[in-house]
């Protein structure tokens, strides 16, 4: 009684879609690229202070938050890249992994943010008052906490007296800076036709109380700015998530479907493998 011989899938008969595959590669090397100017911009932003005031703002440097995030995006895309141009299962359920938990740590801080939002404004509050304190140790810091008291049109964590934190704008008599219970420049009230900006605008001002500051300088602290500005900005912020959440849930998905895609090719290979050897089998 003969046997009847079963067919083998062709040999050139794929399951890994190219598309798929392409799509996944140039979506990591997009970010890839990103990742090195990240990079690239934080190390020649680093390198261009004096070594002993980068160390003295460690924790609030926007140059060292800018390497650490390119540093992490670099791993996460790279491991992204090989492992689609190479049809590396490790690394891409790495990849998908890694992207998972930022998902979901991000979800978490949302969430957690909302719900224990007084907690959140402290925190909030005390980097304020910690970069209040560096003010004039990192010029990048100082642009930006200047940048965003203009914007806001605030001074300071919770008021303009916050800035006798700093040791140049301390407030006590044995204070022997000439910005003795002074504030920034970007606290004070600007007229729209005003070409240049008076830089001692702010001298003297810890000085005053309320009423007589507030026909100077901003009085409210930059806290209760933000959170009102959250609450009119909250489809704003919630467009902005949702631009965040798209790619990484669009790297996931694509990560999953090459991954299974790899491991049915692998179990077709497997197949072939073994009736290739027996054909009658």
């Amino acid at each position: 009684m003969g046997r009847r011989r079963i067919d083998t899938y062709k040999e050139d008969f794929t399951f890994v879609s190219r598309v798929v595959k392409y799509l996944l590669f140039i979506f990591n090397m997009m970010f890839w690229v990103i990742s090195l100017v990240m990079i690239s911009v934080g190390v020649y932003a680093r390198l261009m202070k004096h070594a002993e005031t980068a160390m003295a703002c460690l924790a609030v440097d926007p140059a060292i938050l800018l390497m650490i995030i390119g540093i992490l995006i670099f791993l996460i895309t790279f491991c992204g890249c090989i492992g689609s141009l190479r049809e590396n299962i490790c690394l891409l359920q790495t990849f998908s992994i890694c992207l998972t938990i930022i998902f979901l740590l991000q979800l978490a801080a949302g969430i957690l943010g909302f719900v224990f939002s007084d907690k959140a404004r402290g925190k909030v509050t005390e980097v304020i008052n910690n970069a209040i304190v560096h003010y004039r140790d990192d010029l990048d810091l100082q642009n930006l906490i200047d940048y965003g008291q203009k914007e806001f049109s605030c001074c300071g964590a919770v008021s303009y007296k916050d800035w006798s934190q700093n040791l140049y704008f301390n407030c006590t008599p044995e204070n022997p800076s000439r910005e003795r219970c002074s504030v920034p420049f970007s606290c004070c009230l600007m007229s729209e036709g005003e070409a240049v900006i008076n830089t001692m605008c702010g001298q003297g001002m810890q000085d005053l109380n309320y009423q007589q500051a507030e026909a100077f300088i901003h009085t409210n602290g930059c806290i209760d700015k933000l959170v009102n500005w959250i609450h009119s900005n909250l489809f704003l912020l919630g467009g902005i998530a949702l631009g965040l959440a798209i790619p990484q849930l669009v790297g996931i998905l694509l990560s999953q479907i090459l991954t299974n895609q790899i491991k049915d090719q692998i179990e077709l290979q497997k197949y072939n493998m073994q009736h290739r050897s027996d054909p009658w089998h």
